[in-house]
């Protein structure tokens, strides 16, 4: 009968509006949840029945049920914190999540991330963040007086834990130093030598001496720290001084030393006799001699030798002392093997960590000039080459004679010699670092993992991964702001922050629930009224039974 089908009509009101109050009631409930998102109930009519009409068959509804429930992934508000590991997503992407030792993946918008005993980076409920390690990391190489800087991100492998293991930065040995100063061309000799005019400070060193050097035989000298492997700290001086010359056409030429300390030089060599141990020498110390050639205050020239192949005991011969070889970028090599390892005492060695020594002219022309190895790179322009220290000789009305680079090129900071009242360093850095203690993580808006470390330096740890979906109001709430993937979802997609449909991350930042208090109270009020009408269709039908069984007296 009629009267009883309006009765199941309205029982079907009354589940669905009291199903739709439970979603209702379930947002509201979570409108401070972290990362939260909504939900909203679809109704749809129920089967119709056909009856009869005077028009012929009709259609007559049975009532209402609920359609579908989809998820409301709008962009939720953020909320700042002072936590440097919470995170949130500007976009589309979700967090990656691994409980420890299971392949399952869990997806979520709460970005409430804490690193726990073990150094994974976890959630509240202790499952993983997932990331790709970065194989080629930012780092700042910082000096007293500059901080130099290279960045290039590259990931690797797939994505895995994200997990800090030290919490530590480990050291990285010196393999550039680049010093830039002005010499002040006013300055006269402090150091002669009538055979070897070129060489004279070279002669003045003794590294047999507490002080290897005294403080009147040179002019200027300057000290920046280098690092070796295993991050000990160790002082680098390079000493100048003006050599006196004639007739040399307006060019100034400076003598230098570069040097540490003789107790710290542990190259071991071979000599005529069987090795020598640089440190017992009146040598100890010194790790490349050389000149630097002005015309009109602006270098144009750069000689350099170096201790490699040995013709005589005798290190402070000058004939031991042969050109430099030049490093891939074109400055050139001088070793020091602080730590006595053996086989690393000279370039060409194969266990040598070898340091460029960048006075701000570089050689562009690394080819071989026909004079073998030994003179690769060096200008023979001049005549027969001067391969070793001894064959420079007294000429110093020629400074054209001195070794210069095949095809030198001046940087824009380069060492000059002006008069500016006294010389100075304008410039020095390199590229070595002791060990340090992670200090402070921080998260950029392409999801990569930042340590900060007590060494000064700054380095890319961890790209972390986000994932998007085809279906994405397929995924399935799991509780706890997690979601998985489901067959209808399809396959989470996963790439990093910042790539096409991911969205971008914020550090210090948690995203807030996006239920509106407002829009959810309309529709509480609806959907109370909705129930209450259902309720008046059940009691309407009860009257009209009670009419009709009154019928029967």
């Amino acid at each position: 009968m009629g009267l009883q089908s309006s009765l199941y009509s309205g029982i079907t009101g009354l589940t669905a509006h009291g199903e739709r109050m439970t979603t209702i009631g379930n947002n509201l409930a979570n409108v401070n949840t972290t990362g939260f998102k909504g939900a909203r109930m679809y109704f749809e009519d129920l089967m119709s029945q056909d009856v009869p009409t005077a028009a012929g068959t009709g259609q007559e509804g049975r009532g209402v049920r609920v359609a579908a429930i989809y998820s409301d992934f709008s962009q939720g508000s953020f909320e700042t914190t002072s936590e440097s590991t919470d995170m949130a997503i500007g976009g589309e992407g979700f967090f990656t999540l691994s409980p420890k030792g299971e392949d399952i993946k869990y997806y979520t918008r709460a970005g409430v991330f804490r690193f726990d005993q073990d150094g994974y980076l976890v959630d509240p409920h202790g499952y993983v963040l997932q990331g790709w390690e970065v194989e080629s990391t930012s780092a700042s190489s910082s000096s007293t007086d500059v901080t130099d800087t290279s960045t290039q991100t590259r990931i690797i492998g797939t994505p895995t834990n994200i997990r800090l293991e030290n919490f530590q930065s480990p050291p990285q040995a010196t393999t550039q130093v680049t010093m830039i100063t002005n010499l002040d061309p006013t300055q006269t000799s402090n150091s002669d030598w009538a055979a070897n005019p070129y060489f004279a400070l070279f002669s003045n060193w003794d590294g047999t001496e507490s002080t290897p050097l005294a403080a009147g035989a040179y002019a200027y000298s300057s000290t920046l720290k280098v690092y070796d492997d295993i991050g000990t700290a160790h002082n680098l001086t390079v000493y100048f001084d003006q050599v006196t010359l004639s007739n040399a056409g307006g060019d100034t030429v400076w003598e230098y030393l570069v040097t540490c300390n003789p107790s710290e030089d542990l190259r071991i060599l071979s000599g005529a006799s069987g090795d020598i141990d640089v440190a017992s020498t009146s040598a100890a110390g010194m790790l490349m001699i050389g000149t630097m050639t002005f015309r009109t205050g602006q270098m144009v020239g750069q000689s350099a030798f170096t201790l490699q192949t040995l013709a005589s005991d005798d290190l402070k011969s000058l004939s031991n002392w042969t050109i430099a070889d030049f490093s891939t970028q074109g400055y050139p090599l001088f070793t020091a093997n602080f730590l006595g390892q053996s086989n690393a005492s000279h370039t060409g060695q194969d266990d040598v960590v070898p340091i460029e020594m960048n006075f701000g002219i570089r050689n562009t022309d690394l080819s071989s000039n026909g004079g073998g190895a030994v003179t690769k790179g060096w200008d023979v322009n001049k005549g027969s080459l001067p391969t070793n220290a001894s064959l420079v000789g007294a000429k110093i009305s020629n400074t054209g004679w001195l070794p210069n680079f095949k095809d030198p090129s001046i940087n824009a900071l380069a060492t000059q010699s002006y008069d500016t009242g006294g010389s100075s360093t304008m410039f020095q850095s390199q590229d070595g670092y002791t060990a340090g203690v992670l200090q402070s993580l921080s998260v950029s808006r392409d999801g990569i993992l930042t340590g900060r470390y007590s060494n000064g330096q700054v380095l890319e740890l961890y790209s972390l991964t986000l994932s998007t979906f085809t279906n994405k109001w397929a995924l399935r709430r799991d509780g706890g702001n997690l979601f998985l993937e489901t067959r209808e979802s399809g396959p989470a997609l996963t790439g990093e922050a910042g790539s096409t449909g991911k969205g971008t991350v914020d550090g210090n930042s948690l995203e807030m629930s996006n239920v509106d208090m407002g829009t959810e109270f309309v529709k509480m009020i609806t959907t109370q009224r909705g129930f209450q009408a259902n309720t008046k269709i059940i009691t309407t039908a009860d009257s009209m039974l009670s009419e009709v069984i009154a019928m029967k007296r």
